[in-house]
């Protein structure tokens, strides 16, 4: 990997203020000292930042419950993102697993692990992803079985593909999904003629929302 990038994670400095260290001298790779920010180097190395030893924080993995308002991205320039919600030390290495919309609340993985990300996101690997829907008005149980033999979305050729759908009191459903279309849920219950007023996820794969986690909550996910 990149020296900068390593030194940028090893440290949680951010990688634009990372050239200054070391250009300045102030980095040292197996008791050499490198100045050029594009090095390519081992992430198993000895890398000295001001004399002392820095290393990378390893494999992350946690859970968030997504509030209401905030974007799921690393960076915005306009809206507050899912990271600032996370005060963890090395929290800038993270990227989110799967996105959620701005007014979608609920489960939202975040992790530092490339290849674990794009296993559960992906949409060749058809991972489950199960919502509750408040719907503008009461699912008919007609509407349930076009959803679950699968609906045109607008502006698309072809049917989504099944879902599986309970219809619950107070004009809500519980929806589970294997595709990752884009506002998937919200074009499929406006194909059937309905309207999604409030859209919360619950699962994604084997990853359930922990009902102790208040919305903006985060915690550490052990993977052993």
């Amino acid at each position: 990997m990149r020296l900068d990038q390593f030194v940028s994670q090893s440290t949680g400095i951010p990688r634009s203020e990372v050239p200054k260290f070391i250009r300045g001298g102030q980095v040292l790779v197996n008791g050499a000292r490198i100045t050029k920010t594009s090095t390519h180097i081992d992430p198993t190395a000895e890398v000295l930042l001001h004399g002392e030893r820095i290393v990378l924080p390893g494999n992350i993995y946690l859970m968030l419950h997504k509030p209401a308002g905030v974007v799921s991205a690393t960076e915005d320039a306009e809206h507050r993102t899912v990271l600032e919600l996370i005060e963890h030390p090395h929290r800038h290495t993270l990227h989110v697993v799967g996105r959620l919309d701005k007014d979608t609340t609920g489960l939202l993985l975040l992790t530092n692990d490339g290849d674990w990300s794009h296993r559960i996101s992906a949409p060749k690997h058809h991972v489950p992803k199960t919502y509750l829907a408040t719907l503008a008005w009461e699912l008919t149980e007609a509407g349930a079985q076009a959803l679950r033999a699968g609906v045109q979305l607008n502006g698309e050729k072809g049917l989504t593909k099944p879902a599986e759908v309970e219809i619950l009191p107070e004009q809500q459903a519980r929806i589970t999904i294997s595709e990752g279309k884009y506002h998937q849920v919200k074009r499929m219950f406006a194909a059937i003629g309905n309207r999604v007023e409030a859209l919360h996820r619950e699962r994604v794969g084997q990853w359930v929302l922990d009902p102790q986690l208040g919305a903006g909550e985060w915690k550490l996910l052990n993977l052993d």
